[in-house]
This record gives structure tokens, C-alpha cells and sequence, in this order.
């Protein structure tokens, strides 16, 4: 006999829809032997099951033995096709989150702003100049203004210095807490009158490691003119008389070893002080003694030093890497050219200038903002008499461009202090040595002179009396040249038009100068008496 069988080939979608739906069927899946889904999945699992041995017969089960308990029947796994959809599903969830998370915008970094403590006056307002300014492009500044009167601080090992301000704005009175990040000191920390000794913040600010512009430690030093004018004699040692000519001055602990100088008039300096003040011209021994009797009631240090008769003050200041100089002549006649009225000038910087004020600024580690004072004599002489620190005044017409350089300079010196980014240094408006730029002028204005001679040039006039309502205006200069060009002074509009005519002429010696300078006295007398 001959049996034909015939294998029909269902398509692969029928075949499946017919399994599950046996597999579905509880009456089939009870009928099965025990352990027959566990062995097919394991079996399919390993090898794909050839058509011979589905059609093997199934064998009865051994049934298990007394000794040994029946294992419990496993749970039918899924098919292949329900794993492998799962495994699909999931591959195709994660591309979709990795997709949407690559298409999203990486949010940036947002970092704490950035504090900065500026000690000054209320009369300028330093956040003006800082406001959209960041540190590297990415840190905001906040900035906190107080004087040193207004401030209160505790400082600790760990958590650094914190600082409680109070300040009366506007009649509102504003009181903060917080922690400087970094210090502008633009105010004297230390005066001898009552009320004003404020070393004690400086120290608390430099025990909490706070950085500042300048350094605290300059700052603490320059609390003492004497100790200031000791690393000055430092300087005149090493340089010789030539490149720094250094004042002579004597000093006294107090007032027992103050004995009258061979020559006078002398200038006395009691203690501590500044713009002028506790400066006493001595003209006889009797006036000495009696200096020496109110420096024993004062109970302070004092210094002595000759008297320069002097045509003009010198002052060379530097912002980082910008110079200026400027020539302050008293009109009102008085030996302080900054009492009074007095014509302020800018005039050409030269090599000489700059390494006066180069040398000064590496006292104390380095001084980022300082200045030069010193006295052109009518000896034809300059003495270097002082050095001030970043709480120097600003003057001339160019201030607002000096508190932009100071800005400039304190973000430069945040970035690299607390964010360790070295900034390029802004460019200085420099021109090649020995001048540095002159002064911008409104068009139609005077222009200053491009000669490259070390005396001074003309730039401005103004008057550096605050309850001064007159100011002498420039005038155009003289179309008269020299091989050697004297110091010309700036000339009031309002004079008469013969005073006018004698300094326009040309001058070529002191007594000229010297007639010029009484002229011009004389006649800024006569404008103020009427």
C-alpha cells in the first residue's frame, strides 16, 4: 500500500494567526504533557525544529518517583515574533528620546553674579560704568557702593569676608548683606581726624582674602605718608639724584628731637594728611618752635623738608598701562597750587616722566593705579615730593575717560583672579615715547603742540577751586616758534587786550616768564574784585 501525503504551505501570516489562536484555546494548552512548552521553547530557543521531528510521536512522561517531589509545571514563555516586537519597540523609544534630546537646545550654564565692592563717594556712580559689562563674556558684575563709614564686616577662616552695608540713598536708607568677590578702593582708609581711621575694614577685607584694586596690602601702606616716602628714598638710592630727584626731608617721631634747620623757610607736615592739609610753611626759627608746640599737643609724627619756590606742580599718573601727565600753575598766588585758584594744563609725557611713576608703581607688590607729585622749581629743578595710590583724585577734562580705564581694568583683574582668564590689556592711546596721546579737542579748539621737547605743553586751563565761578578758557596759541619753546600758560578770553598782546609775544627768558605770571595775577585779581 502507498501513502501519499500531502504538506500544504500556508502562508506565514495564517500559520500564526492559527498557533495563537490554538495557543489561546485553554482546553488545548490543559491536553499538552507536562514540561511540553518548556522543552519547545528551550528547543526552539537553541535549533529551529526540523518537520520530522514534529511528527515524531510524543512519549508518556515518566512519572516522578516517591523520593523525589514533581517539579512544577513552567509557565509557557512568549513566541520569538512577541520578544523580538518588544526588542523593536524598545530600540525604537530610545532612538526617538535620543532624537528629541539631541534636537533640544543645550540650555547654558547659569553662573552666580559676581560681586564687586567699590569704596568712594556717593558723587560718582561706579555701577553706570560697569552696567552690561560681563566677566569673559558670560558672568555678570553686581556692584555694591559704600563709603568706608557706611561699612561693617566679619571675616572668617572658611567662609571668607562678609560685609553689611548701610547707606542712605535719596533719603532711603539701604541696608545689604553680602560677600565681595572683589574691592575698588577709591577713598583714603586712614585720616587724622576723629572718626576716620578705617584700617581696621582694610584689615578685614585682606583677612578674608578678598582681591582688590589696588592690593590691600598697598592699601594698609599707604596709610602713612612717612612709611610711603621711606620706600621713595629706597628709590632715590638706587637710581641716583638724576633719574629721580627726590626732596629732601627729615623725620621726627614727635616733637622733642624738632630743632630749628639751618635754612628756611622749611615745609612741616604733621602726621598723616592729605590735598594740603597739616602742611605749615615755616618762615623763621621763632615760627618753628611754635610748629613744635602744636605737634607735642597733636601728639603725632612730623617731617620737615625746604621750601621749593616753585613756577608749577608735576603730576604723572598712570592706569594700568595709560600715562598722563598734567602742569598746574596757582594763579591766586598761594604756595600750594592746589589752594586757590590754579590754570591745570596736560602736558607731553616723556621718559623722564615715566620712569618716575614706573618706578613708584612696584612699591608694595605693585600699584595698578598710582600718581607722582612732584615741584618744577625757578631753579630750573624738579623735586619729587609724593606718591598717592588709587584713592588719587582725578582730574583735568579727561575724567570720565580715567574711571573707564579703571573700569577696564578692574574687570581684567576679576577675569584673571576669579575666573582664571588671562584678558588682553585695553590699548593705551599712546603715542610713541617720549609723548604719550594728546588731548582730544572740539573741533574749532586750540591744538596742543606735537614737539617732542620735555617741556610742557598746552592742553587746558581751568580753575581748581570748587567755589571758583570763573574759569579762564584757552585762546589759540602763538604762531611766534623758537628752537627751544618755554611753558606757555592758557590766557583767559575775558582779559584786556593789551595783557593779551604781552603773552603773545615771544619769550625767551624768566623774567619775561615771571612778568607774564604777576600780569596774569594782577588781572584775574582785578576780574574777582569787581
Amino acid at each position: 500500500m502507498i501513502c501519499v501525503c500531502v504538506f500544504l504551505r500556508l502562508p506565514s501570516s495564517l500559520s500564526m494567526n492559527y498557533l495563537r489562536r490554538r495557543l489561546s484555546d485553554s482546553s488545548f494548552v490543559a491536553n499538552l504533557p507536562n514540561g511540553y512548552m518548556t522543552e519547545r521553547s528551550s528547543s526552539s530557543s537553541s535549533s529551529p525544529a526540523s518537520p520530522a521531528t514534529e511528527r515524531r510521536p510524543l512519549t508518556p512522561a515518566t512519572p516522578a518517583t516517591p523520593a523525589t517531589p514533581a517539579t512544577p509545571a513552567t509557565p509557557a514563555t512568549p513566541g520569538f515574533l512577541s520578544s523580538f516586537s518588544s526588542v523593536v519597540k524598545t530600540a525604537q523609544i530610545a532612538s526617538a528620546v535620543q532624537a528629541k534630546a539631541a534636537a533640544a537646545p543645550a540650555k547654558p550654564s547659569v553662573r552666580k553674579p559676581r560681586v564687586l565692592l567699590v569704596i568712594d563717594d556717593p558723587h560718582t556712580d561706579w555701577a553706570k560704568y560697569f552696567r552690561g559689562r560681563k566677566l569673559n563674556g558670560e558672568c555678570e558684575i553686581r556692584v555694591e557702593q559704600a563709603e568706608f563709614s557706611e561699612l561693617n564686616l566679619a571675616s572668617y577662616v572658611n567662609s571668607g569676608c562678609t560685609v553689611d552695608m548701610q547707606v542712605n540713598r535719596g533719603g532711603t536708607k539701604v541696608v545689604r548683606s553680602f560677600k565681595p568677590d572683589f574691592v575698588l578702593v577709591r577713598q583714603h582708609a586712614y585720616s587724622m581726624t576723629p572718626g576716620e581711621d578705617f584700617r581696621s575694614l582694610v584689615i578685614g577685607l585682606h583677612y578674608g582674602a578678598v582681591p582688590s584694586v589696588n592690593s590691600l596690602f598697598s592699601i594698609y601702606n599707604f596709610c602713612s605718608k612717612p612709611w610711603v616716602f621711606s620706600h621713595m628714598i629706597k628709590l632715590y638710592q638706587s637710581l641716583g639724584p638724576e633719574k629721580f630727584p627726590l626732596n629732601e626731608q627729615t623725620f621726627f617721631p614727635n616733637h622733642t628731637q624738632m630743632l630749628p634747620t639751618a635754612t628756611f623757610p622749611v615745609v612741616v607736615k604733621m602726621g598723616h594728611a592729605y590735598a594740603g592739609m597739616g602742611k605749615v610753611k615755616v618762615e623763621t626759627a621763632n615760627d618753628f618752635q611754635d610748629i613744635t608746640s602744636v605737634v607735642a599737643i597733636a601728639k603725632t609724627y612730623a617731617t620737615t623738608e625746604p621750601f621749593v619756590a616753585s613756577k608749577y606742580d608735576i603730576r604723572i599718573q598712570k592706569i594700568g598701562t595709560n600715562y598722563k601727565a598734567y602742569m598746574r600753575t596757582s594763579i591766586s598766588g598761594n604756595w600750594k597750587a592746589n589752594t586757590g585758584s590754579a590754570m591745570l594744563e596736560q602736558i607731553a609725557m616723556t621718559d623722564r616722566y615715566r620712569v618716575w611713576v614706573d618706578s613708584c608703581s612696584e612699591m608694595f607688590g605693585g600699584l595698578d593705579i598710582c600718581a607722582v607729585k612732584a615741584v618744577h622749581g625757578k631753579d630750573g629743578k624738579d623735586y619729587i615730593i609724593e606718591v598717592m595710590d588709587s584713592s588719587m583724585p582725578l582730574i583735568g577734562e579727561h575724567v570720565e575717560e580715567d574711571r573707564q580705564l579703571i573700569c577696564d581694568l578692574v574687570l581684567n583683574k576679576m577675569a584673571s583672579v576669579l575666573l582664571g582668564v588671562a584678558t588682553p590689556q585695553p590699548s593705551t592711546k599712546t603715542q610713541p615715547a617720549p609723548q604719550t596721546t594728546q588731548p582730544k579737542r572740539a573741533p574749532g579748539g586750540p591744538r596742543s603742540s606735537e614737539s617732542g621737547q620735555a617741556s610742557p605743553q598746552r592742553a587746558r586751563s581751568a580753575s581748581t577751586s570748587p567755589s571758583q565761578a570763573f574759569q579762564p578758557g584757552p585762546i589759540p596759541s602763538s604762531g611766534a616758534s623758537s628752537q627751544k619753546q618755554p611753558a606757555q600758560l592758557n590766557k583767559s578770553q575775558s582779559l584786556t587786550n593789551s595783557f593779551s598782546e604781552t603773552l603773545r609775544g615771544n619769550v625767551t627768558d624768566d623774567e619775561a616768564k615771571a612778568e607774564t605770571i604777576r600780569s596774569l595775577r594782577q588781572s584775574f585779581a582785578s576780574l574777582f574784585s569787581d
